[in-house]
């Protein structure tokens, strides 16, 4: 079976509506849309279980488009449930940390860090690191200017939530 590298990049945006209801009573409603990158389509949602089916159904797809056609169905099956491993264990915690992320910005962030450094090593150890081919100078480039792009989205997502922070207190 010849080896394939796929992409599948998802972008969410989440919009907060606060309004009264008939009683005068404030409340709170969420919606979100959801937009694979690379294939250029999107949803909208108003529960997060459906952003995760969205990402399950396009990472099914992006699998199954990359298995040779010769291969069995038992293979095709084989090779999907191992692809999608990974994707199970994040979509049963991925809707609450969304929620929690929601009420408490800051203490998420410090979780989610954790989270990564707790799973590099077992993520390091899934990786084939032979099968990766050495980087070159453009690579190193490009890697270091998208890793300044994200330290500077990062940095300007933090001032949004201290924000958020200061508007809730």
């Amino acid at each position: 079976m010849s080896k394939q590298v796929q992409t599948a990049s998802f972008l969410l945006r989440f919009t907060q509506n606060i309004f009264e209801d008939e009683k005068g009573e404030s409340n709170v409603q969420w919606r979100g849309k959801i937009s694979h990158v690379q294939g250029n389509d999107q949803q909208s949602f108003s529960e997060i279980s459906d952003a995760m089916e969205f990402i399950q159904k396009r990472l099914s797809e992006l699998t199954l488009s990359s298995i040779e056609e010769d291969a069995t169905p038992e293979e095709k099956e084989g090779i999907l449930n191992k692809s999608m491993d990974i994707w199970k264990r994040l979509a049963k915690s991925y809707p609450k940390m969304v929620v929690e992320a929601i009420k408490d910005p800051k203490a998420q962030v410090s979780q989610i860090q954790e989270q990564i450094s707790s799973k590099a090593e077992e993520f390091a150890d899934r990786l084939q690191l032979e099968s990766l081919k050495p980087m070159t100078k453009s690579d190193f480039n490009d890697l270091t200017s998208q890793m300044s792009d994200l330290a500077k989205a990062v940095k300007s997502l933090q001032r949004k939530v201290d924000k958020m922070d200061k508007k809730i207190r």
